[in-house]
């Protein structure tokens, strides 16, 4: 998600191979990360210098366009932002209470956000990490390469060669370059959404699943950090037990999100404002475009008029395998009418969904804002 602030305005740099890079501009924290970034511009005016300091220190950076080079989409310059939101599952840390690795860390939640020109509108569209697709060649983190290849399930481009392989398997599979990237980390999602007081949902039944720690009767909640992250990851508590499920509570988790964001007085509260500041920073990697307060801050401005009335959500267009049941296929013509739609900056289709499996669940019925 992104901004159109007055930097955003300018013309945009072209460089070979390269797509737009403005100086402005999650998985569920984006939205917060760019909130309470742009308050920090605020502190830093009264004078709270060093508040400006410690939040730079925390945003990790990715360098995407140094290790992807020029093998990447051109720049369509129609005023329009995309950013690769993913959530990984790694276990290393504080995150190793949710389990173990089985090697390296996957994407466990992964999504496409693009934001329309004039940056009022946006489109989000999930990957399923089960998606078998075709992997491109990758430089792995010991500087190997790689070779990709047919049926790999898409979660395994994050484990194979990192953020810069998953943002080459999304372009290579979209045709549409990525202006960003967010990453977001387990623990710094529950902190921050402890620090935010909780979100309100209501679960219209029962979810109850000891591997995300979650153990919800049905009614209305205010979850903590705990029980959010709980939410988000279940698999086994709703629906039919698959991704899909995940998915569709995922983004009804984010729409209560949204809901309740603008309400929760991070303007009038300084402590409260760097709190959140410190916990989204600390949460988040971020492309190398993104890996400063003043950034970051620039970017929030674009998503202040961005609700959840104002975002359609979608599953890229899927079928389960009919070889495995646990593997979803791209449904091909009707996964191009979405590209298509979000590189000239369209509304997706209804038709490119009316046939796929992802959108068809109950899961997404379970779970609504309070």
């Amino acid at each position: 998600m992104t901004d159109e602030s007055r930097a955003a305005d300018a013309p945009k740099r072209a460089k070979r191979g390269r797509r737009r890079k403005p100086r402005s501009t999650r998985k569920k924290v984006l939205v917060v990360t760019a909130w309470t970034a742009a308050g920090v511009a605020v502190l830093g005016g009264t004078g709270l210098g060093y508040v400006y300091f410690k939040l730079n220190g925390n945003i990790k950076g990715v360098d995407i366009n140094a290790a992807l080079g020029t093998d990447r989409p051109l720049d369509v310059d129609n005023g329009s932002q995309d950013i690769l939101v993913l959530g990984s599952d790694s276990r290393s840390g504080d995150n190793a209470k949710y389990g173990k690795d089985e090697g390296a860390a996957r994407s466990d939640t992964a999504m496409i956000v693009h934001v329309y020109k004039g940056h009022k509108k946006a489109s989000v569209v999930s990957i399923p990490r089960d998606t078998l697709i075709s992997r491109p060649e990758c430089k792995t983190e010991d500087d190997r390469t790689d070779p990709g290849g047919q049926r790999q399930m898409f979660n395994t481009a994050y484990e194979v060669g990192g953020p810069a392989c998953a943002v080459k398997t999304v372009e290579k599979m979209s045709g549409i370059r990525m202006d960003h990237y967010v990453e977001v980390d387990f623990t710094g999602f529950k902190k921050l959404i402890d620090t935010l007081g909780g979100v309100d949902i209501t679960t219209k039944k029962a979810i109850h699943d000891k591997d995300s720690h979650l153990d919800l009767d049905a009614g209305t909640h205010r979850l903590n950090g705990e029980q959010s992250l709980g939410l988000v990851r279940t698999r086994h508590g709703v629906g039919d037990g698959s991704d899909l499920g995940r998915i569709q509570l995922q983004q009804a988790f984010i729409k209560a999100l949204l809901d309740q964001v603008k309400d929760v007085g991070v303007f009038s509260n300084p402590k409260k404002l760097f709190d959140l500041a410190d916990d989204a920073t600390s949460a988040i990697t971020t492309d190398s475009d993104l890996n400063d307060v003043k950034s970051l801050a620039s970017f929030a401005n674009g998503l202040k008029g961005i609700g959840a009335g104002d975002m359609k959500m979608v599953t890229l267009p899927i079928q389960y395998d009919p070889n495995d049941p646990n593997r979803v296929l791209p449904l091909e013509k009707a996964d191009q009418e979405v590209w298509d739609a979000l590189r000239a900056d369209k509304p997706i289709p209804k038709s490119a969904t009316e046939k796929s499996a992802g959108d068809k669940g109950d899961a997404g019925d379970v779970v609504s804002s309070h």
